[in-house]
């Protein structure tokens, strides 16, 4: 497969016990589970309990890396840090076992081995965690500050992802203490996830490289987001420049106008359609590259972002003949690049 660097299956055991870290790209889609997802997530671990299935698989991971030491993650965050957080709430049960005095030292070394192994360590002094995951920019503060540490949590002033990561540790929390009352029953429980749930593990050395793993990957029927990468890669630009606040803002509203009038799914076939139709043909697996070196500036992703808002709508005029556009109330002359 081009662009690949290398392909494994891991479990959760190896990705997170071996020492290295993950990053999720800072401008990735924030966190988006709910309680639908996490309890197809607690139904798949208590099939495992019950030895329904042997090992369950949790879909493809496709990191980028150019030291084997630090991994960016592509795609699969989604999955990395609802697992993250189900282990938090597990040490969370934990310590309130402590509390009530039950199996005090070993729990204590319990908890100790697990979160050093899956969640990273607390500087004894500062208190700051060094975690084995970092969120995104809008998700990092709360998960490093709030839920790594398991203290109180805020009732408000929460973003909207805040919220759901808050509200999949609490949901977690009171799955684990509901069914397991002992310190060896939880740790039976973390070995369960990290050893019986493994992922397809594809690694890159760069962004083209990723880019060209999700084209040939959807390709194949596993869908996988394009639109992510290249908003990674835009934003990385204007952020390199010291970009202030209210540029990384409206560079938000603009992506968002963009996918919200698309759809994650029809971006990439508008993003060729777009692309060919003002600078020439380009193939398809060559996308990226071009955008790559023809968009350096933040003036350039500012550009190509505000073209691709005015061209979507007609985009999706084209295959709509009851679109307002043709009944009069657009003009095309006003979409002209």
């Amino acid at each position: 497969m081009t662009g690949i660097q290398d392909t494994s299956s891991e479990t959760f055991r190896k990705l997170l016990g071996n020492g290295l870290t993950y990053e999720i790209p800072k401008f990735q889609r924030d966190y988006s589970w709910d309680i639908e997802q996490w309890d197809d997530l607690w139904q798949d671990i208590k099939a495992l309990e019950l030895e329904e299935e042997v090992v369950h698989y949790m879909g493809y991971l496709v990191l980028q890396t150019a030291d084997n030491k630090v991994y960016r993650v592509i795609d699969g965050q989604q999955r990395l840090i609802t697992l993250s957080i189900l282990i938090l709430a597990v040490l969370d049960t934990l310590k309130g076992l402590i509390e009530r005095g039950i199996d005090p030292e070993k729990n204590a070394i319990r908890s100790s081995t697990l979160r050093n192994s899956y969640i990273g360590y607390l500087d004894p002094v500062s208190l700051v965690p060094r975690n084995k995951i970092k969120l995104n920019r809008n998700n990092d503060d709360f998960y490093r500050q709030k839920l790594v540490p398991i203290g109180t949590l805020p009732g408000r002033g929460l973003n909207a992802s805040e919220k759901l990561l808050k509200k999949c540790f609490l949901w977690f929390g009171d799955k684990t203490k509901a069914d397991y009352q002992t310190g060896e029953s939880l740790a039976r429980l973390v070995d369960l996830i990290v050893d019986k749930m493994f992922f397809t593990v594809i690694t890159v050395s760069d962004e083209i490289n990723a880019f060209k793993v999700f084209e040939t990957l959807n390709a194949r029927g596993v869908q996988l987001s394009s639109a992510d990468l290249l908003k990674n890669y835009l934003f990385s630009v204007v952020d390199s420049t010291g970009a202030h606040s209210s540029e990384i803002q409206e560079m938000e509203s603009l992506w968002s106008r963009v996918i919200g009038k698309l759809g994650s799914e029809k971006f990439p076939g508008f993003l060729k359609t777009f692309w060919n139709s003002r600078y020439g043909s380009v193939r398809k697996s060559n996308l990226f590259k071009e955008i790559r070196k023809s968009i350096h500036s933040k003036e350039g992703a500012f550009s190509l972002l505000r073209a691709l808002d005015d061209d979507s709508d007609i985009y999706i005029a084209l295959r709509n003949p009851d679109d307002e556009l043709w009944n009069g109330k657009k003009e095309i002359s006003d979409y002209s690049p």
